[in-house]
């Protein structure tokens, strides 16, 4: 999954980000799981992965509140 820029996250609908946010929660854990097994290749991604769930509950609590 390539890095999502906050401008493409802006332009999805609730549902979208609703569907997103599960996906990258779920990327997280699987990560998490590797990591603690000792088959975790890139452990950037990690990093990548829990920033882009923030940019997706930014996104989330934006639209909310307008």
């Amino acid at each position: 999954m390539a890095k999502t820029k906050a401008k493409d996250i802006n332009e999805l609908t609730l549902d979208e980000l609703g569907v997103r946010l599960r996906d990258l929660k779920e990327e997280a854990l699987n990560l998490r799981l590797q990591q603690s097994t000792g088959q975790l290749e890139n452990a950037a991604r990690i990093r990548t992965v829990r920033r882009e769930t923030a940019r997706v509950m930014t996104a989330i609590s934006a639209k909310q509140s307008a």
